[in-house]
Parts: structure tokens; sequence; C-alpha cells
């Protein structure tokens, strides 16, 4: 799934394409058809493309949003007119054309035209916690948020909750825990508010690189990594890895640096 970096990624290469002006042609996919965005969006110009988590918006003048959470399927790309598409053409859920450029959107599976009102009391956004790439990031309500929320549940499996933090996903979480030297598995009311901080400070930095420059790659330390030796370590221990919790997600860890 494209975390949170990845959607800022996305929206850093969108915006100079798309804000501040009319786009020159929308299309969508025929599953949007009585919807009938286009000429809803008819001659507004694009007010401002940002992201929260793994959540990205265009808005329009007006008050209309295109929202969009890409999940396991979905990619946004920034292409030139002609430029052969990565994917198949039926794949295509929304093309945004200006210019020279084409904003496309593939395979959603959240993609919805939304007021203003409807955007501003969407229960599933407005749970969103603070965003680790976001500037405005405050690491103290995500240990607020942490405190109010099971702390039986291991702290790997929190930092993947939205609505405490907005961003993290598998990757981030796997290398942040490592990085802060925190066992994934330890219950999150056993893991100490300076450690929290730790495993916050060591990924948003990386995350806004990231976002930046969208290399992620260069990040990974252990993820994907089962059975070689721990970096830190050395060949003395061996990462190990095991599906965590509800969504059985795959969380790699050194058994032996990580506690």
């Amino acid at each position: 799934m494209p975390e949170g970096d990845t959607i800022h990624y996305a929206a850093n290469r969108i915006r100079p394409v798309l804000e501040g002006h009319v786009p020159d042609e929308l299309v969508t996919h025929a599953r949007f058809g009585r919807d009938r965005w286009p000429e809803r969006l008819e001659g507004r110009a694009v007010r401002s493309v940002d992201a929260h988590g793994k959540h990205l918006f265009v808005r329009f003048d007006g008050g209309l949003t295109i929202h969009s959470h890409l999940r396991m399927t979905g990619a946004w790309r920034v292409l030139r007119r002609g430029q052969p598409w990565p994917r198949s053409p039926r794949s295509a859920w929304l093309v945004l054309r200006r210019g020279e450029h084409e904003v496309v959107q593939f395979n959603g599976p959240v993609l919805e035209l939304m007021t203003e009102g409807r955007r501003r009391f969407d229960q599933r956004l407005a749970a969103l916690g603070p965003d680790i790439v976001g500037e405005d990031f405050d690491p103290g309500r995500v240990v607020r948020r942490l405190r109010e929320d099971d702390p039986t549940r291991p702290i790997g499996d929190a930092l993947l909750d939205q609505r405490i933090v907005a961003g993290i996903g598998n990757l981030w979480k796997v290398e942040g825990c490592f990085l802060g030297g925190v066992d994934p598995w330890r219950p999150s009311g056993r893991v100490g508010d300076d450690e929290v901080l730790a495993v916050l400070s060591a990924v948003r930095p990386r995350m806004q690189q990231s976002a930046r420059d969208g290399n992620q790659s260069r990040f990974k330390t252990i993820y994907g990594t089962a059975g070689r030796p721990c970096p830190r370590c050395g060949p003395g221990s061996a990462i190990e890895a095991r599906g965590q919790w509800d969504d059985n997600r795959v969380t790699y860890w050194c058994p032996s640096c990580q506690t």
C-alpha cells in the first residue's frame, strides 16, 4: 500500500501541473458516468493539491474536491502527453490534462467528488491523526492519541492506525521500530513516551525526503530481509518476520536489539 510519503510525492508532482489552472480536459472511467464530473467541474480552476496521510485531495474553485485513497492497488502518475502509460488505459479511473501533461489515477479504489461540506464532516477524514509528513506535525498529539488507545495492542500495529498517526504504513512501521530499538510486538502501554517519540523522529525526516524525491527504497534497512543478519548486531542475530495483529501485515524485527 502506498504510504504517506508516496502520496505527498504524488501531490508534489501534480501541484505544478494543475494548481491555479483550469484543466484542458477531464476524463473519467465509465463507472463515474452518472456522476457527471466533467460537467460539474467544467471551467473550475484547481485551487490546491494536497495530502494528509494516505489521502490526496485535488480542490477546485466552488467547494468541490476530488478525494483519493489508493489502498493496495491504486497509483497516481504525471506523464507527458504521448508518453506510454505504465498501466492499461482500461485501468485509468481519472485523467486530468493540461498543456503537455496528463495526470492519471489508476485503479482507485477510493475516488470520489465531494462537496466541501461533505468533506468537512466525513468521519473517515475527521478521525485522521496528525500527518507525519506535514509541516504542522505535532508528535505530542500522537502520544496522546496512543495513550487513549488499547494499551495491550502491539506498538507495531498501533503505528498503522491512521487515527493515531496518519501516513505510516507497514514499511515505515518496521523501519521506525528498528531505528528506535523498539520491539514491534511490545504492548503500546509498555512503550515509553520517549520511545514513541524516538520512532517518530527516526521516520519523519526520511519520509519527508522520500516525499520530495520519491526514492523511498534507499531508506530500507531490515524491511524484506527475513533470515539475513541484523545490520546492527551482525551475523549473531538474524532478522525475523511474522504476520502481526488483525491485518496480519508481515513485520520484520531483530529479536536481539529490539527490546
